[in-house]
């Protein structure tokens, strides 16, 4: 199995993902019925926190995809790539946590899991590559 490919495949969807949704936030801000009160809420409340689960989304898309395409080619060099891989993956609960809070009145646990599966994802697979000896690719 080639660790980091679907860290890349759900990485470019949830990417595609939280771009969509950014659509969805610009009809909100500057389209939809009450926009004014929308906009007037832009630091606080729903409107801040969807910005955050937007940004967010990207962010963690993008390191996902980064992330993979780095095990997918050094994982014969690196250690616990398995792991780093799923810690990334979990991580891309953050954003979506944010939205369950928003949309659904979700519990921030799972904001907290994936921002600490995230940190942890790229501490480590920094680690692993300063540790590592030789480079074979």
């Amino acid at each position: 199995m080639k660790i980091g490919k679907n860290n890349i495949a759900i990485g470019f969807l949830t990417m595609g993902a939280f771009m969509a949704y950014g659509f969805l936030l610009i009809y909100l801000r500057d389209f939809a019925p009450g926009k004014e009160e929308w906009v007037a809420s832009y630091s606080s409340g729903k409107h801040f926190e969807t910005r955050l689960a937007h940004v967010h989304g990207n962010l963690f898309a993008f390191l996902n995809i980064l992330i993979g395409y780095l095990l997918l080619h050094f994982q014969s060099n690196l250690t616990n790539a398995k792991t780093i891989s799923w810690l990334a993956l979990i991580g891309l609960l953050m954003p979506i946590g944010i939205l369950a809070e928003v949309y659904l009145g979700a519990s921030p646990i799972f904001v907290l899991i994936g921002a600490i599966a995230m940190t942890a994802s790229v501490l480590w697979l920094g680690v692993a590559f300063y540790k590592m000896k030789s480079i074979n690719v």
